[in-house]
């Protein structure tokens, strides 16, 4: 017994003088572990930095302490007055319009932000040539002054002294704005920035009954220790129907962290998959590099030494191993964010200083630690079972089996500890955890794939040609590559696909179908007097167009069937519903691009009590039902209908669509704004111009927006989002190659040996490598038929299921997948294999 006792010192001591013999063999473990642990740790990096400066400089960012905001309506004399007590405060209006040259030549859209002489509380406005904003904004023989957007000012070719027309009033160009510092914490904008002083807003007559607007209020707050997140309960307490969204410096930029989170964690999933997928390398390499020291394996137990020091001494080597490579990885994740970080501080223009965290690099090594044991324990089950007799005989003996029920529980624990880790550490850990069951779905079905691919060549009928029938055979046999080269590829092939399919499908439905279905022009903000002349400039200018004009008032849902909407149990997919002022219309007649899908619509007379049509998935998502009440709020007055119907509204039509359509009864004598749409089907590049041109001109307050312009900055934003996935993606598909190599590498051992045999049995080196070609290129062929299906299928339930899109399987991915599949498995294949193919015979035949 105390013969077998394991000694961890003197194991550690052999382990340490076998490896005097260098890092020959592990290279390939060595960069599966580096990979995935550089991508765990560089993505955790970068979004704790982004958080961090975030929390940091959070008044900065918010320009205030706390920030009160709503659509479209002022606050209230007394809501005002309540926020007068709180501090100094500062307020901003917010709008889209359209901006002109002074001769008329050229407009582009924009978006105005109309500040008062305290902006900003906290923070500075940049210009260039830099100048205090009070100066830059101020009025100077009798134009008023304003600081445009670099983007604006090349679109329109603008210099300082320039002048610029906004709505009525005619302003001069002090400077470009290059710095604004609450402009993160108010999210995306689909314009450019102008910023103008509130007088100058007064004098262009852009603020109108109808008009799109939004109200901020800032404060600083009057005692240093005042508490912002007391000060928000506070004002909800007092004012709950108030209708505002309130924001802290503690939270100044929550849709940004949150987006920063969400990509974090699914980047760091795809690391974390890159890290198993890579774990098939370690576990390849482990497997090859026990299989090179077999006969020193068989020396030990001929020495006597028990089967578990054997299995310590190499555990030991492994280990120490992957130490290497997770300490590159750590300084790989660490050096990356270095790089991207000023990249990033400039696309958020927010200073986001470089550091190093050490609990993101921690992380990474935790799972890179745990990577590297759970797939090297089997292969130690091995190395365990090497007979004494190895030291006399190369080969002949059994090297199948199943390994030890204490190694199979090992591997069990290990990675159970390796996927709990990860679901702990998951801000969302029901997606982590369906994620993780995902990656090991995919495992278990691609070895499945493998054991199919094998039952097949199995049964196929003989080729005539002797490589082909050789190639066939290799890929059942005993020790066949199959098993591996599928895994090795599959999984990072199977994302590659899904996530070409759905980008390449994204683009489609965006530049193949906008022609048929979306108008080529929103107006927002016509007012009734202008609703005539509106019409003709219209029929002047596009007399083929389709002009669809509809009322728009403003309202805020206040409660539904009596229950206030802040207290609504609403499914978060819903809560926009009741979030904030919504666009409502009216109507005598069903809305184009709409259908009943549940009761039936009022009479054109109709007189009775206020109806409301409800769009239908939106109302199923509330829980309402027919005879249901909604209580509206539109200009200071509270309207409750009872729905009447519910509509499938096709939102992706692009044409005017409400969630809330009501009869006309309802609004009668209220006064209101119109919403237009124009198609025209005869309408060029330049014809849309000059009719843009032409309304900019005769109605300076309305503001037009163009549809493809529009689609096309979503479609910007669409492609960065898309990049970060690619990236990842390509990240697991070089994880993949890296395990595909080590897999081709474990088996050439074997490979080098049978090659011998059959050259000493008369085969020519031409009709092996034919054979190995044959080989690989089925071999990369059926996984990359595999992935195409599989990441068909992925990326058809994205689409049609999540994202509610049609689906076309595309023929250039299909072709790309399967084709660089092929050239991949061809090319590593022959690469580790033309060698041994120059081996005399002399070397292995000494060892049989």
């Amino acid at each position: 017994m105390r013969a077998n006792r394991l000694n961890p010192a003197l194991a550690l001591r052999f382990a340490l003088r076998e490896m005097r013999g260098g890092l020959s063999g592990f290279y390939i473990f060595l960069a599966c572990i580096m990979l995935g642990v550089a991508a765990i740790a560089a993505v955790n990096s970068v979004s704790s930095a982004v958080n961090t400066a975030i929390a940091e400089r959070g008044r900065e960012i918010l320009a205030a302490d706390i920030r009160f905001e709503r659509d479209n309506e002022p606050l209230t004399g007394e809501e005002r007055s309540y926020l007068d007590t709180l501090g100094t405060v500062s307020q901003s209006v917010t709008l889209r319009s359209m901006t002109r040259l002074a001769d008329g030549s050229d407009q582009s859209l924009a978006e105005v932000k109309a500040v008062d002489g305290l902006y900003p509380l906290y923070g500075a406005v940049v210009s260039d040539p830099a100048m205090p904003v009070a100066d830059a904004l101020g009025e100077t023989d009798g134009r008023f002054g304003t600081l445009v957007a670099p983007l604006l000012a090349d679109r329109l070719h603008l210099a300082p002294g320039d002048s610029l027309l906004l709505g009525n009033a005619e302003l001069r160009v002090s400077g470009i704005l290059t710095e604004e510092p609450d402009s993160l914490s108010e999210g995306f904008a689909f314009a450019p920035r102008i910023l103008i002083s509130d007088a100058a807003l007064q004098a262009s007559g852009l603020v109108q009954l109808g008009s799109l607007v939004d109200y901020a209020y800032r404060i600083r707050l009057a005692g240093p220790d005042a508490d912002p997140n007391a000060v928000k309960t506070a004002a909800e307490e007092k004012f709950p129907d108030a209708g505002w969204s309130v924001r802290t410096s503690d939270r100044a930029a929550p849709s940004l962290s949150e987006n920063v989170d969400r990509l974090s964690e699914f980047l760091t999933l795809v690391g974390l998959a890159t890290l198993m997928t890579g774990g098939v390398g370690i576990a390849n390499a482990v497997s090859a590099f026990l299989e090179s020291r077999r006969r020193a394996i068989a020396a030990f137990k001929c020495m006597g030494a028990p089967a578990n020091m054997v299995v310590a001494i190499y555990f030991f080597q492994i280990m120490l191993m992957a130490l290497i490579g997770i300490v590159a990885g750590m300084v790989l994740g660490a050096v990356i964010p270095l790089i991207a970080l000023p990249l990033l501080s400039s696309l958020l223009e927010i200073a986001i200083p470089a550091a190093v965290f050490p609990g993101a690099l921690l992380l990474s090594a935790l799972f890179g630690l745990l990577t590297a044991i759970a797939f090297a324990i089997l292969p130690l089950a091995a190395a365990r079972d090497v007979p004494a007799t190895a030291l006399l005989r190369e080969h002949g003996y059994d090297e199948g089996g199943r390994p030890a029920w204490s190694f199979i529980a090992a591997a069990a624990l290990t990675f159970a500890i390796l996927g709990g880790l990860a679901i702990v550490t998951a801000e969302e850990r029901f997606v982590a955890s369906v994620f993780l069951a995902a990656v090991a779905g995919a495992f278990v079905v691609l070895r499945l794939v493998a054991v199919a691919i094998k039952a097949i060549a199995r049964r196929a009928p003989h080729p005539r040609a002797p490589s082909l029938r050789l190639a066939v055979g290799n890929i059942h046999r005993p020790g066949a590559l199959t098993g591996s080269v599928v895994l090795s590829l599959g999984l990072g092939l199977t994302l590659l696909v899904a996530l070409a399919l759905i980008d390449g499908n994204l683009n489609r439905e965006l530049s193949r179908s906008l022609p048929e279905r979306a108008p080529d022009f929103f107006f927002v903000d016509i007012q009734s007097n202008e609703v005539d002349g509106f019409r003709d400039l219209i029929e002047t200018e596009a007399p083929t167009g389709e002009l669809s004009l509809v009322p728009m008032l403003r309202g805020r849902i206040m409660s539904l069937n009596g229950t206030r909407a802040s207290e609504w149990d609403a499914p978060p997919d819903a809560k926009w519903v009741l979030r904030g002022d919504r666009g409502i219309t009216y109507d005598a007649t069903l809305p184009e691009n709409s259908t009943l899908a549940e009761g039936a619509w009022w009479p054109e007379d109709y007189s009775g009590e206020p109806l409301v049509s409800f769009a239908a998935e939106e109302g199923k998502e509330l829980g309402l039902k027919l005879g249901d009440t909604v209580t509206v709020n539109v200009l200071g007055r509270d309207i409750t209908a009872k729905i009447a119907s519910f509509r499938n509204v096709e939102w992706g039509s692009l044409s005017i669509n409400f969630v809330m359509v009501f009869s006309p009864n309802t609004f009668a004598g209220a006064p209101h704004g119109w919403l237009a749409t124009l198609t025209n089907p005869d309408g060029s590049t330049a014809k849309n111009a000059e009719i843009l041109g032409a309304v900019t001109r005769t109605f300076p307050t309305v503001t037009t927006i163009e549809v493809r312009a529009a689609l096309e900055v979503a479609g910007q934003l669409v492609d960065q989002l898309a990049t970060a996935i690619r990236a990842a993606a390509a990240i697991a598909l070089v994880a993949s190659v890296l395990v595909l190599s080590g897999a081709l590498a474990a088996g050439n051992r074997r490979r080098g040996h049978d090659a011998i045999i059959m050259k000493t049995l008369g085969a020519t080196r031409p009709a092996l490598i034919r054979a190995f070609v044959y080989e690989y290129l089925l071999l990369g062929l059926a996984t990359g038929v595999f992935a195409l299906i599989a990441g068909s299928a992925a990326a058809w339930y994205a689409l049609t299921a999540i994202m509610e899109l049609p689906f076309a399987l595309l023929p250039s991915v299909a072709l790309g997948t399967i084709a660089g599949a092929v050239v991949v498995t061809v090319a590593i294949g022959l690469f580790g294999t033309w060698h041994l193919l120059g081996q005399k015979p002399a070397l292995y035949l000494r060892e049989l």
